[in-house]
């Protein structure tokens, strides 16, 4: 079972590791979790000795997803992932990306999903500037937190009531 712990908790047991360590980073909303996010999750920890999941506080996914997001609060959220097998150490961030976040962990594989091919990351200059790299994971089709909502709201009325 992994660890919800603050970036300075983190930092500080990254500087225990071996030089070598392959310590991975990943980071998303993670609001109702479904296959996608696992796969995601499970290519993630096959790269590496310790992964680490950023998560996106609730704040930031209002300002990144709007204001019916997320469905699922931030600590709710957090011990979710932390219950994953592949999961290690879930770090909760306040920001708009994840670069304060990977300053703390020095990831030498930061993970996003491959619909970001073809697009430079914001934060792949501090990936990169310890030693890391960006890696992309396959998707799986058609599988969102946006479509499953989009589903559970086609099947209610406007009342809220199971059609």
């Amino acid at each position: 079972m992994g660890l919800i712990v603050s970036r300075e908790a983190f930092a500080a047991f990254r500087d225990t590791l071996s030089p070598n360590a392959r310590v991975v980073f990943t980071n998303g909303c993670f609001d109702l979790l479904h296959v996608g996010h696992m796969h995601l999750l499970n290519f993630a920890r096959s790269l590496g000795d310790t992964l680490v999941v950023g998560l996106n506080s609730d704040a930031s996914v209002k300002r990144y997803k709007g204001p019916d997001r997320p469905v699922v609060r931030q600590e709710e959220r957090a011990e979710i992932l932390a219950a994953l097998a592949p999961v290690d150490f879930v770090i909760i961030f306040d920001e708009d990306d994840p670069r304060e976040t990977i300053k703390a962990v020095k990831p030498r594989y930061h993970v996003k999903g491959e619909d970001y091919a073809g697009r430079r990351l914001i934060e792949a200059d501090e990936v990169e500037a310890h030693g890391g790299e960006v890696v992309l994971a396959s998707l799986v089709d058609n599988r969102s937190t946006t479509r499953l909502i989009q589903g559970l709201r086609s099947t209610t009325d406007d009342s809220g009531a199971s059609r």
